[in-house]
Parts: C-alpha cells; structure tokens; sequence
C-alpha cells in the first residue's frame, strides 16, 4: 500500500540553535529535541538524565487518601483483601505488583484474575460472589472497573468495599465505590493522565510507603513490572511514563525478577557472563553540564543485547498475553511473582506453549479474515472493517484485528461468539478515535471500553447487522479518503554526510522510544545504489547507498519487504528514502545501518 510522507515542522530557528550549542550537537539533533518540545538545558537534562524525583506526588490523584485510609482500615481490622485485574500484561503486571507489596505487611491478601470466556473482561459477578464466598471484605480492581457502577453496587449488598484503579474513560456516572482512582475523571486534577494501568497500581504503593515510612528504594524492584505494562498497552512515554520505562528497563537489563528472566529464556535472549567492562558501566561520575546526555547512574547490561521497549513488546508481552488468552491470566501472575528460578521456569515454559498456541490461531484467523474481506465487494469499498466468524477464539481476535488494520489500514473491529453474545476487539488508524466511534453505536451494545486506539466491545446476535452499518456510517462521516492511506511522519530531512556513530550515540539517548517520543523516521532523497544490492529471504533488499551529489555515505541498508523495487534499484535509478538509524550486529562487528521504512522514484 502506498505511503504518504509528511515532514514534520522543523521549529523554531533560533531554539534550535540555541540547543545546538547549549549541549554542543549538530542542528539535525538540536532540532529534534525542539520538535519533542525541549528549549532549555533544564528540558534536557529531564530528558536525557530521568529522575525518580520527577515522579509526582501520589496524594495528588482524586481519592488517593480515600484509597489509602480504606486499606489502612483492612490492616487494622484484619480484613481479606483481594487484589482484582484484568487478564491481559496491564492487568496481571498490576496484579502481581499491587499483590506482592501488600503481601509484605498483610496476610489477609490473594489475587484474583477473571476468566476470559465464563467472565469476560473487567469486573464480574462471578468474582464478587466468589469474593463474598470467601470472607473478602475488600476488593482492589486494577486496570478495570471505571464503568461497573451496578457490579460496585452489587458488592456493597454484600458487603464488600472496592478500590477502582483504572486508566480508562469514564462514563457518566462513577461506581459507588470507597475510591476511583483515575486520571481521566474529571474532577482529577493529577499532572498526568496517560499512566497504565500498573502505573496506577504504582502510585497507590507508592502513596501507601508514604504512610508507612517506607523507603521509597524499597519500591524500585517493582518498576520492572510498570514497563512491561507501559509498553505491551501503548500507553504514551512521555512524561511520568518515561521515567518509569527508563529505569523499569534499567531493571530488566540488570537484575530480571526470575519471572521475566525465564520469559526472555524462552524467547530467546540469553544472559551473558559479566567483565570488566561491566564494572566500569556501573561507575559514577558525571559532569551535570559537560555529560547531560550521558545518563545518570550506570547499570550493567546482563543480556547480549540492551533490550528496550519494542523487545518488550515482542518477546515479554505476547507471552504474558497467551496465559490469559488461551488458558488462564492466574498463570502469568504466578510467573510474575515467582520468588526463585526454578518455579519461575515451569510456569514460563507452560506460558511459552500457550504462546505457540496462540501464534497458531491468530495465524488461521487471521488467513480467514483476509480472505472474507477479498471475495466481499462490500467489505472491500468500505472504510471500515467490522468482520464476525462465530469460531474465532475470543483469546487472539484483538491480535486479528491489529493484522487486519496494519493490512487494509481501516478501522477494524473483529467480532466472535462467547456465551451467547457477541464480542470483539477493535483496532483503529491514526488520529480516528474508535472509543468515540464505538460509544456512537452504544445503544445496540451490552458492554463496551477502551482508549482511542484500542476498545472492546459486546452485543446481542440480533444487533450485529445494524451494528455494521451505524460503525460504518459512523467511519464515513469522520474520515476522508486521505485519512485511508498509510502516513510515514518525517521527523528530518537528512544528509547521509551526517550519519555517522557520533550522532547515532546522541540518538540513542532519545530512548526510551514509544508513543509520544517515536525513534526518529529520517528521509534522504535523491540515493543510488553503491553497489553490491541483492535480495534477501523472501523479499527483502540488502544495498549500499550514497549521494551521488553530495558528500557521505556510503551506508549500509535493509529494506524489508520492498523487493519489488529491486529492478529499478539495481539499475542505478535515483530514488528516496524513509528510515530509522539503528545498530547491525554480525559475525561480532557492530555497524550503523539504515532500517528503510519505504521507497519512493521520481519517475
């Protein structure tokens, strides 16, 4: 499919060389950081040198003291609590960390996961009855609960209290609940609205160590579990959020709990054996105004490679995910608050099969859905994909619909059958907010939630027609033919003259990358091919490209996917770029290389 490329505005000229020769960089790099809102060395140094010092005061958040006294009041009284989520990688992160902190100072604590296909998402009946059951007096809800008014209401007839901490929209009304801790209430004055849900989960620990004295150091081990949270539900990492991935990641890179370590086994990441080099990693000592953008204390690297958050992503995530999809989500917490090695890795070798698993199904659907949508003329001039088969698994439907989105590159929605309803995962494109689109239709739904990008959804068989139809005229009503082509968002028009391992270093320290603060995507125009290009597995182009006009270069590139222009390139013919910068490691040698994104011939 075609891309546009728009270049992003450069900024203002005289901040962008004030920058330049405040931190001693070159303009392309200045540049970026007045394009990421950075003007002053204070902006910098934030940026560059995170601090656990920039987080915000818990107390801040509507009802954080109402949260607090009311967990202080179970402690006194010596009432079960039980730590509530969802089953994807939020909810259970949250889960196992809220769990593991108040199990330190209160035996009265358990967790309890739902089961995606007898209890669908969020709150459920059948777990308040289980609560009620069992002597629970106090449930927490994590990552869930910020629309279950009448399920709230339900456990206080039975005289259970809740804590709701939730990052989700609210609805009109908010569950009668002892506290809601959201950001996105209204009435909520917290400075940052886009925390995870284990984000959540993290600021009520770290309101309840306010009150207990506790060491705020004590609370470091668990910023491992806030990152794998912030990147698998793609929240943005920008303020808060960004200090907790940098050094949630510093976490996972030095000392994994055995949990995650035995996920990364799995996934194929190895530890490697420490050296001296790592000694010298760890050491302190840095000029404040000389090094800001050399980070602060160093942390040695336990892996072969730094992992970030896009490995999180893809190795640690997805296995999270698979518990909950193909069996049970009490398996990833129980992997995630393993104390030792050994019960670590029986549980992640059960969750890496269920991985596999999923793979599988995904894989089928997803063939499935691809062909439905192919042999339907309607589907196919549609500006949006809403596509139902009763025998989807409900675990890998959101899965089909990023496939379907990424391929068609529409608003997609996959629906199946579950307990007598219908439901589905919605997956949308830049800038169109599926949640409004989703609410729009919300008088032929039973239940629905979720974020601009990204909702779930119910409803009856008989609604499902007229659901097609609403969404659709919905989509047409809001998009433009325009808003359905793919956009490539060019951070830099770059000369390859300034590529090269100074400005890469600098670049790196950007990280961590995600929504909010994507790796710069350069473009260069006007390339030819060095020499030496061939295609590479199935439809991949391996070259060498340089300006014929202009000095620098040659570089080194790998364009996935994009063997279709092989011909033109191998003929010399002058063509465009869109990359990302990005390391090459082989046979032991680690060059620069450009990740080519698309290709673009004048001709």
């Amino acid at each position: 499919m075609q891309k546009r490329w728009v270049i992003k505005p450069d900024g203002d000229i005289d901040s962008i060389r004030k920058m330049g020769e405040l931190l001693g960089i070159d303009h392309y790099l200045s540049g970026l950081l007045v394009q990421r809102g950075i003007t002053n060395f204070e902006d910098a140094k934030a940026f560059f040198r995170p601090g656990l010092n920039q987080l915000h005061d818990p107390f801040l958040m509507k009802d954080m003291d109402r949260a607090i006294s009311r967990i202080e009041e179970a402690i006194a009284r010596s009432e079960k609590v039980m730590v509530y989520g969802d089953y994807d990688v939020d909810g259970t992160t949250a889960v196992a960390l809220v769990f593991s902190f108040l199990k330190r100072f209160h035996e009265g604590v358990d967790y309890y996961i739902p089961d995606r296909y007898t209890e669908g998402y969020g709150i459920s009946f059948k777990g308040i009855d289980y609560a009620a059951e069992n002597n629970f007096k106090l449930i927490i809800a994590l990552d869930c609960g910020i629309k279950a008014v009448e399920k709230v209401k339900y456990a206080l007839e039975k005289g259970i209290d809740f804590i709701i901490c939730d990052h989700h929209r609210p609805g009109a009304e908010l569950p009668p609940a002892s506290a809601v801790l959201d950001p996105k209430r209204a009435d909520c004055n917290y400075p940052y609205k886009e925390l995870s849900g284990c984000g959540i989960g993290f600021k009520l620990i770290q309101a309840i160590a306010l009150k207990k004295n506790i060491p705020f150091e004590d609370l470091h081990t668990y910023l491992d579990l806030v990152v794998i949270s912030i990147a698998s539900d793609i929240v943005d990492i920008t303020g808060e959020n960004r200090v907790l991935a940098y050094f949630g990641l510093k976490l996972i890179n030095s000392k994994p709990r055995p949990g995650v370590e035995a996920l990364l086994h799995y996934a194929g990441v190895h530890k490697r054996i420490r050296d001296e080099r790592d000694e010298r990693d760890e050491r302190d000592g840095h000029d404040e105004r000389r090094n800001v953008m050399k980070g602060g204390k160093g942390y040695g690297n336990c892996y072969d490679k730094e992992l970030t958050v896009t490995d999180l992503v893809f190795t640690i995530g997805p296995r999270i995910n698979a518990a909950g999809r193909i069996e049970s989500g009490n398996n990833s917490v129980k992997l995630l608050i393993s104390a030792s090695m050994d019960d670590a890795r029986a549980v992640a070798e059960q969750i890496n099969n269920y991985n596999t698993e999923r793979k599988n199904l995904d894989a089928l659907a997803t063939h499935e859905a691809v062909a439905m949508i192919n042999r339907d003329e309607k589907l196919r001039q549609a500006k949006s994909t809403v596509i139902y088969h009763p025998d989807w698994h409900k675990g890998v439907i959101g899965i089909v619909a990023s496939r379907l989105t990424e391929t068609f590159y529409r608003p997609t929605i996959v629906l199946t059958s579950s307990n007598g309803l219908i439901t589905g995962s919605a997956r949308s494109v830049k800038d169109f907010d599926i949640y409004e689109a989703v609410d729009a239709c919300s008088g032929l739904l039973e239940h629905f939630g979720g974020h601009k990008y990204a909702a779930g959804l119910s409803l009856k068989p008989e609604n499902l027609l007229a659901f097609q139809d609403k969404f659709e005229e919905i989509v047409r009503e809001k998009m433009k033919d325009l808003d359905l082509q793919p956009e490539l968002e060019v951070d830099v028009v770059l000369p390859l003259s300034a590529v090269n391992s100074r400005f890469y270093n600098i670049l790196k320290q950007f990280a961590p990358f995600g929504p909010g603060n994507m790796p710069p995507l350069f473009e260069t125009d006007g390339v030819v091919n060095a020499g030496g290009s061939r295609l590479v597995g199935k439809n991949h182009i391996r070259m060498t490209v340089v300006h014929p006009e202009i000095s620098g270069g040659p570089c080194s590139a790998i364009a996935f996917q994009q063997g279709d222009h092989f011909g033109l390139i191998d003929k010399g013919i002058p063509f465009d770029i869109c990359y990302h910068l990005e390391e090459n490691e082989w046979n032991g040698q680690v060059s620069l290389q450009l990740n080519v994104k698309d290709i673009r011939f004048a001709m």
